[in-house]
């Protein structure tokens, strides 16, 4: 029953219709000059570290010094209520919003067959709790058990599922005693630990034991690797894996285990003579029930022969070379001793059947299992909480070591050469501490001049040329220094209301007269001369930007003046400007709101008039929609040739009740040009120009 809900809300939980996406491979990056960018956690004492500056970083790359282009500190929000997320609508939309650099991704991994049934249920109330508060706005977050490929993981920022499962199952099987496995069964079946007339002990006694725990063992290292795997071509930054599990012993080669039983190796199947027929074949089952089943024999050698810490270690340094950290969770808290009174996978009758581990071998087994877990954490940059009764705390300290971090971004000056580059990453400042990734795969000198030589994939030539003809336009006043800049967009709300959003913004001149704050005003303006819309914002004291909505229920598609009045508490009279708008037929969207972010924003996303960005901002550009329809994103260059640059798209939706088409890029691999962002939906495309400048 647990496993069966498991699997429904697994399969359910992030998409409404999961089984009717499509798969899609994992995405791979193409970084123009190999543009690189890491995800930097600092910390003190144990505590982050949040008043770092760019110069207060040191980052090589192969052991040589390079410039950082990009700066900026991420900090965390709450997530609000659960409502608000709005959730990917499809698996490729999902993977798709995990690539967003500032939003987190995390894997819930539940390692059913090494937790018991009552630890499952001890975590229940910590983990919801600790999960409703890391999660933030634009973080994903999926679940894996080791019976899943994690190509069937989908991510979600809603964690209501998740926690509904937990609350109402209890999903820990490792001290389950039947067996739901068939090949568990089978291994019982073909060595059922039971004597013969005569024996004290089965010649089989503990084989089945012993090979069901080193099977459970191997399918959940399995699944970390896949997991781990998988995770490296979702996205570059850093990929968080939570993983609730005991622990594992890392079982080696063990001859005993393989060894003869009535004079036969397992090899494979035993052969005997059928006394049913006769004839020389695969022997029938016993008196005891103990059958000969060939698939038991080769298993019997195959678990016999494991090497689980080797494999661990290769899981670790791959998790390294694909930037994924572990927060390894033991549910059980400070355990006393490994085993309970009656073993995990017993097998057999008679008192001697399944004995009692000596309190020596269990503690060096509950040593083994905290171990592995205490080394999952160190070895990929994450923490353990292992060995503590107060698991609420070990969850507090995870949710604040990854409540804040800084985003490097650079040119890398090394090779495109396709090989591993290591990364080093140093803070000047005495006593810091400082994890990052620890390298990643360059491309390669083909691949780029491929991506360069991309075809444009368009309409007509001669209306493409068209449309970026047109969306270039809208640079002609960039060059100049203005004393207020006004932009605009017009579109449809979901509730099919027409609403324009403009943008008023200080220039240099005129700065000053906003410092100590302001009040704008906005009204529209049809050709009759009738003001159909109006609309007030503040001025926040130190800003420089007011963004203005202007709706009402007589607002249709049409040309409208656009009127802006601007008074800054300083400035000796008001100012204002004006600006033609058409607000197209529903669906259709006129323009997009632009945003900057940088040092100069205070790394915040702030609205801009003003069209002109410097390589160390990042720009995002929002398209109002009514739709939910899942968006793509590209830069192009100023002739419409796509260029390689990563950028981010997804729909947002924000609580004043419209809904955005968004696109994020980061600026710095970006040489001073005209550039055009194009946002595609099912529905067409959307041309948006800026201007790079030094």
């Amino acid at each position: 029953m647990r496993r069966a809900a498991l699997a429904v809300l697994l399969a359910s939980a992030a998409l409404a219709s999961p089984a009717a996406q499509p798969q899609t491979a994992p995405p791979t990056f193409r970084t123009g000059a190999n543009y690189v960018r890491v995800d930097v956690y600092p910390t003190r004492n144990g505590m982050p570290v949040d008043d770092l500056r760019r110069d207060d970083f040191e980052l090589l790359d192969d052991k040589v010094p390079q410039t950082i282009d990009e700066f900026e500190r991420v900090v965390i929000r709450s997530a609000g209520p659960q409502e608000t997320r709005r959730e990917p609508n499809t698996i490729a939309e999902s993977r798709q919003a995990a690539v967003e650099p500032r939003a987190r991704v995390f894997v819930l991994f539940l390692d059913v067959n090494h937790v018991e049934l009552a630890a499952s249920r001890r975590i229940r109330t910590p983990l919801v709790e600790a999960l409703d508060r890391l999660i933030g706005p634009d973080d994903l977050i999926a679940v894996m058990t080791p019976e899943m490929s994690a190509r069937d993981i989908t991510f979600a920022r809603r964690t209501t599922a998740i926690e509904g499962f937990l609350t109402r199952y209890w999903w820990g099987e490792r001290d389950r005693l039947n067996f739901k496995d068939p090949v568990e069964d089978l291994y019982a079946r073909c060595y059922p630990g039971i004597p013969r007339p005569g024996d004290a002990t089965a010649p089989d006694q503990g084989i089945a034991q012993e090979m069901i725990l080193r099977r459970r063992e191997k399918q959940t290292l399995d699944a970390l690797e896949d997991l781990v795997r998988f995770l490296g071509g979702v996205r570059e930054e850093r990929k968080a894996v939570i993983a609730i599990t005991d622990g594992w012993r890392l079982y080696e080669r063990n001859n005993a285990l393989a060894r003869p039983i009535d004079g036969q190796v397992p090899t494979g199947p035993i052969i005997g003579i059928n006394p049913a027929t006769g004839t020389l074949g695969t022997r029938p089952p016993d008196s005891t029930g103990r059958t000969a089943n060939g698939d038991c024999e080769r298993d019997r050698f195959a678990l016999s022969q494991l090497d689980d810490a080797t494999q661990f270690r290769f899981m670790l340094d791959e998790a390294n070379r694909v930037n994924t950290s572990f927060y390894p969770i033991d549910p059980r808290g400070l355990a006393v001793f490994d085993e309970d009174i009656v073993p995990a996978a017993g097998v057999g009758a008679g008192i001697n059947a399944n004995p009692t581990v000596p309190p020596a071998e269990d503690g060096a087994r509950l040593f083994a299992r905290n171990t592995s877990l205490r080394t999952l954490a160190e070895a990929t940059d994450g923490l353990a909480v292992v060995n503590t009764n107060d698991l609420s705390r070990g969850l507090r300290r995870i949710a604040d070591d990854l409540s804040s971090y800084y985003l490097l971004g650079y040119y890398s000056t090394g090779k495109l050469d396709g090989r591993f580059h290591a990364l080093t990453v140093r803070v000047k400042r005495p006593g810091v501490q400082v994890r990052a990734r620890r390298g990643y795969l360059a491309t390669t000198e083909a691949a780029a001049a491929s991506a360069a030589a991309a075809p444009v994939v368009a309409p007509a030539a001669a209306a493409n040329a068209r449309a970026i003809e047109s969306a270039l336009a809208s640079l002609s006043t960039a060059g100049r220094e203005l004393p207020m800049r006004l932009h605009a967009s017009a579109g449809w709300t979901p509730a099919n209301v027409a609403t324009v959003w403009a943008v008023a913004e200080a220039g240099r001149a005129t700065q000053e007269d906003w410092a100590g704050g302001g009040q704008a005003d906005a009204m529209l303006v049809d050709a009759s001369g009738r003001t159909v819309a109006t609309g007030r914002a503040q001025i926040a004291p130190g800003g420089t930007t007011a963004r203005i909505a202007l709706t009402s229920s007589t607002l249709a598609a049409g040309e409208y003046q656009l009127q802006v009045r601007t008074k800054g508490a300083r400035a000796a009279a008001p100012g204002s400007d004006v600006l033609r708008i058409s607000v197209p037929t529903a669906p259709q969207a006129a323009s997009a709101l632009f945003f900057r972010r940088g040092p100069a924003t205070a790394n915040r996303d702030v609205p801009t008039a003003d069209l002109r960005f410097r390589r160390s901002e990042r720009l995002r550009v929002d398209v109002p929609t009514p739709a939910a329809d899942a968006v793509t994103a590209r830069v192009l260059d100023r002739n419409g040739n796509p260029l390689p640059i990563p950028v981010t798209a997804a729909v947002r939706d924000d609580p004043d009740g419209s809904r955005w088409q968004s696109a994020d890029v980061s600026l710095a691999p970006l040489a001073p040009a005209d550039y055009l962002v194009e946002l595609t939906t099912a529905a067409g495309r959307t041309l948006l120009a800026f201007r790079v400048i030094p």
